[in-house]
């Protein structure tokens, strides 16, 4: 059974190296969609808050890679 679970962490890490990220970039994308679908936010506001979500997502996650590196020494 370990074998299996050691597999699937493998394979999942071979596409998705920072769950956090991933799971980040995807809720702002669903909630920035959803409000441009619904009218909350226009076309441009959309786009201009993923392209600033985006970059502080990623800004962070480097930041906690930063930190577990030395963390570690």
């Amino acid at each position: 059974m370990n074998i299996l679970k050691i597999a699937i962490n493998e394979l999942v890490g071979m596409f998705i190296d920072d769950g956090a990220l991933a799971l980040l970039t995807l809720a702002l994308i669903i909630a920035v969609g959803f409000s441009v679908k619904w009218g909350l936010l226009g076309g441009s506001i959309g786009a201009g808050i993923l392209i600033v979500g985006c970059l502080l997502i990623l800004a962070e996650s480097v930041a906690r890679a930063a930190r577990r590196k030395f963390m570690h020494r």
